[in-house]
Parts: structure tokens; C-alpha cells; sequence
């Protein structure tokens, strides 16, 4: 049986490829017009994809069980994960695209509670202000984080609509010709 991670990691290095070419090959097309707007509609569909199997990567790694694979395999595979992270990231930010907003980043981990207790613990009034404004800054990074993650959606979800637009027009010519033919063929 072929080894999960091994097998996401090449779907997921063979859809780097596809999107690193289309953006590429971006250059080469009109700058607006239907075409530009499918091809760009297509490179943020895959970028987000990729997304979506770099972090089933990351999962896929958090959960190997224990002495399956070497030391050496797990930091091999973590450092070959990062560098496609790293890649997707890049490519991401050429297109424009300010996803890859880590999930953990935003919302924190189950270890933070536990962590805020003991970082409490001991300070006088003055520490206590001083931390609340520090967890508000991090807050407010978050926010970002989360308002950049946002307006990738919404630009994503501008490119479905602009595809759709592009659809109806064709479906409604396609109509107009059927029904135009239509009538000649009853004359």
C-alpha cells in the first residue's frame, strides 16, 4: 500500500506546478477581457486548493504514528513540506492573494488558556494592564490576519460572480441563435 502523505505530497507538488505555469503563462494573455478573467478565476481556485492539501499534509504528518518512520524521514518530510509551504505562499502573494492565513494563527491553540493562567500568575495591577494590552495587540494582529483572509474570499467570490456573468451572456447569444435558427428552419 503506498504511503498517504507520500501520495498527498506528490498531488499536492504536481498542483504547485500547474499553478506556478498558469501564472506564468498569465503574461502571455490579454490583460482583461473573458479569457484573463477565466485563467485568474482558475489560478485562485487552484491556489486555494493547494491550501486545502498543504494543511491535510500537515495533518496527515501531525498524525504518523510514532516510530513508522525514521527521524530522519519526519524531518526530511517536514522540511520538504515547508518548502512547498513557502513556494505556495509566494506564489500566493504574485497573485496577489493573501491566504495561507494559518488556522491556528487565527484562532490559537487548546494550549493558550492554560498559558494566559500562568502568565497571570504573580503580576501586580500594573503587569496585569501591561499583558491585557499585549493580548489586545495580538488581538488586533489577529483581526488583520482574519480581515485579510476576508477580502480573499471576497475576491474569490467577485471571480465566481464575474464567471457567472460571463456564463449567462454566453448561455443567453447561445438562446438568441437557437431561437433565430429556430424560426428559419419553421419558415
Amino acid at each position: 500500500m503506498a504511503d498517504p502523505w507520500a501520495r498527498e505530497h506528490g498531488e499536492a507538488a504536481r498542483l504547485a506546478e500547474d499553478v506556478a505555469s498558469m501564472i506564468a503563462e498569465r503574461g502571455t494573455l490579454p490583460q482583461s477581457g473573458p479569457e484573463a478573467t477565466r485563467h485568474a478565476s482558475a489560478i485562485r481556485r487552484k491556489i486555494t486548493i493547494l491550501g486545502t492539501r498543504l494543511e491535510s499534509l500537515q495533518g496527515l504528518l501531525a498524525r504518523v504514528p510514532p516510530k513508522s518512520i525514521t527521524d530522519k524521514e519526519l524531518r526530511k518530510r517536514q522540511d520538504v513540506l515547508s518548502n512547498l509551504k513557502s513556494r505556495a505562499k509566494q506564489m500566493a502573494e504574485s497573485f496577489n492573494m493573501s491566504t495561507f492565513a494559518n488556522r491556528e494563527d487565527l484562532l490559537g491553540g487548546t494550549q493558550k488558556a492554560a498559558d494566559e493562567i500562568s502568565r497571570v500568575a504573580g503580576l501586580d495591577n500594573q503587569g496585569i494592564v501591561g499583558l491585557q494590552r499585549q493580548v489586545m495587540r495580538e488581538q488586533d494582529e489577529g483581526l488583520e490576519k482574519l480581515e485579510q483572509t476576508v477580502l480573499s474570499t471576497k475576491h474569490i467570490a467577485l471571480a465566481v460572480n464575474e464567471e457567472l456573468d460571463l456564463h449567462t451572456r454566453l448561455i443567453d447569444d447561445l438562446n438568441d441563435h437557437v431561437d433565430g435558427t429556430n424560426s428559419r428552419l419553421q419558415f
